[in-house]
């Protein structure tokens, strides 16, 4: 038996509007929402502090005028940052968001939010789990909150935590989905499957589609060579800059079906 959950939009900013202003900031995604777009991507880690924060590296060199790792930052630290001038002097003075910040945020404008668990070696996924998730379930209703990682256990955590598939929407993310990758799928009670949009092939689409599960593609810029991927029944693209796909799309939104999940 299958129902109707999340209604997913064409077009998803990854990172927020990341092609116009810095990474996972509030800036971004405010220019995310001025542009159109109803969804948007976000990482969240924690601090050393086990504050979680908004962020995707493991340090803070590439996205900030500071160095170090996140595992070593104290929230005052993380905050003396200026993470937004590395982009673009109009965007001196930003600061890293915490999570509770962005949750408010995305509420507050109405977005729905795909938040991924960002999980990089050395760091604790269950910890990471059990502070980010019952604030972000918290802040958004179920119908406008996706939680996806690469990580299979911070995915068993978050499960864990909230058995019911209704109440938590979890996506899968695969740089190219593997064979066995519907028995993840069904033991996790997934919603969705996000997949590198360079690495996924027409039958594999087509699989996770029959099978009932929404299928979500990461970065694509490219609106014409993506093209042939809304065929194969790709609900949404997370892209940097979504208004590159405006006159490229098959529709407005994806067709009656699509974000539907197997309920077992």
């Amino acid at each position: 038996m299958s129902r109707p959950t999340v209604h997913l939009p064409r077009l998803i900013a990854h990172r927020g509007l990341s092609a116009h202003a810095p990474e996972n900031t509030l800036t971004a995604v405010r220019a995310a929402h001025a542009e159109g777009c109803g969804w948007v991507e976000l990482d969240v880690q924690l601090l050393g502090d086990g504050t979680p924060v908004i962020w995707h590296d493991k340090g803070v060199r590439r996205c900030s005028n500071g160095r170090g790792k996140l595992a070593n930052m104290e929230l005052p630290r993380a905050r003396a940052l200026d993470v937004g001038a590395w982009f673009g002097r109009n965007f001196a003075g930003e600061r890293l968001a915490t999570l509770d910040e962005m949750l408010a945020l995305a509420d507050e404008l109405g977005l729905g939010l795909n938040l991924e668990l960002k999980v990089h070696r050395g760091r604790d996924p269950q910890a990471l789990v059990a502070t980010a998730l019952p604030r972000a379930l918290d802040a958004l209703p179920p119908e406008r909150l996706i939680v996806s990682s690469f990580h299979p256990e911070a995915l068993e955590a978050a499960r864990a935590l909230q058995p019911a598939g209704d109440a938590l929407h979890l996506g899968i993310l695969h740089e190219k989905p593997p064979k066995e990758w519907r028995r993840s799928a069904e033991a996790l009670k997934a919603f969705s499957l996000h997949v590198d949009w360079r690495r996924l092939k027409e039958k594999r689409a087509r699989e996770i589609k029959a099978a009932g599960y929404a299928l979500l593609c990461y970065t694509p810029n490219d609106p014409v060579a993506f093209a042939t991927q809304w065929d194969w029944g790709v609900d949404s693209a997370i892209s940097d800059d979504p208004g590159l796909f405006t006159h490229y799309l098959p529709e407005a939104e994806p067709p009656d079906g699509a974000g539907t999940v197997i309920v077992r």
